[in-house]
């Protein structure tokens, strides 16, 4: 196990509070002191040295890089690899009750396009949760020319998982130039939408889906537990609709049935996005995503052909295996 330790670009903490956290790192992880004894020498309490320890992971403070050639389930990725013609699986524990699994799934994708983006690479990106953790694990890379693109639009209303954000914070890991859909995600109205698509600069971002060596996408579920509901994307309307229409689910703005096949409804008509053939000239896609609720999304984005690369977690690998 490889522990980095990556300075916040962006954080609000004070300099001397920033070296108690490096610190504290420093003793725990490098140093394998416990906590009581870190306490002690620098005359604090145990509970805020267990606090530190906590954020700074969280944060992307402390980054834990683990060799992906060690498999959690080597079983699991090698049936899922053959049974759906995969390039490449990965498969990361099934989270204690309680912790979000699109932390963990998120960390392995980070750290995957890290490592197989290729030099002065163009990488696009959808929005979600997974998406945000994998920002924060992205291994810092040396300004090379690498592009990032965000193959989606934004949201009026700033949620906690904003694609904007998502977007620059991968930017600034790979010291990245970085290229916004300056659209909304969905446009009001299917003419408004056709109209946004043809304008610059909106189209020459959604041109480069086209020529994307690495895209890294986030599955996004219609169930009761979706994030898309929690954070205002879609109302409940909207998802019963979707529904009914036989939508299990969309990647990247494109709602698909249980086999993969396209949705067509008024909502979707309205997403602004790169058409699906484009996506599919990508050189590698990599579709991150956990938790049995997105097990049905998840399997049609395999079927749709917009998955080379599978990351996901224990329980939702089973189900894929068992389908």
């Amino acid at each position: 196990m490889i522990i980095r330790e990556k300075i916040l670009q962006e954080s609000q903490i004070t300099q001397n509070e920033n070296a108690l956290i490096a610190r504290i790192c420093w003793h725990y992880f490098r140093e394998g002191q416990t906590q009581d004894v870190i306490a002690r020498h620098l005359n604090i309490t145990r509970k805020k040295v267990n606090r530190i320890l906590g954020e700074a992971r969280t944060s992307g403070f402390v980054q834990i890089i683990l060799p992906q050639a060690v498999a959690v389930r080597n079983d699991l990725e090698n049936t899922l690899s053959a049974k759906y013609n995969l390039s490449r699986v990965i498969v990361v524990p099934a989270p204690i009750a309680g912790d979000d699994v699109r932390e963990m799934v998120g960390a392995a994708a980070g750290q995957y396009v890290s490592e197989n983006l290729p030099p002065s690479g163009m990488l696009g990106i959808s929005w979600g949760g997974t998406i945000h953790s994998a920002a924060r694990h992205f291994l810092p890379r040396a300004a090379g020319g690498d592009r990032v693109v965000l193959l989606c639009g934004g949201l009026a209303e700033s949620t906690s998982i904003n694609p904007y954000d998502n977007a620059a914070s991968v930017a600034r890991a790979l010291e990245a130039k970085c290229f916004y859909i300056t659209a909304p995600m969905f446009a009001p109205s299917q003419a408004l939408r056709d109209a946004l698509v043809a304008s610059e600069p909106v189209k020459s971002v959604l041109a480069m889906a086209g020529q994307l060596d690495m895209a890294l996408l986030s599955a996004v579920d219609l169930s009761e537990q979706s994030k898309a509901l929690e954070y205002g994307v879609i109302d409940r309307a909207s998802r019963l609709s979707l529904i009914a229409a036989g939508a299990v689910g969309d990647i990247c703005g494109h709602y698909l049935d249980a086999q993969g096949k396209t949705v067509i409804h008024p909502l979707a008509q309205r997403v602004i996005n790169p058409a699906i053939a484009d996506l599919k000239k990508t050189g590698q896609l990599v579709l991150a995503a956990g938790g049995s609720h997105k097990y049905a999304i998840i399997l049609a984005a395999i079927r749709a052909g917009l998955c080379h690369v599978l990351i996901c977690d224990e329980n939702v690998a089973q189900a894929l295996a068992a389908a």
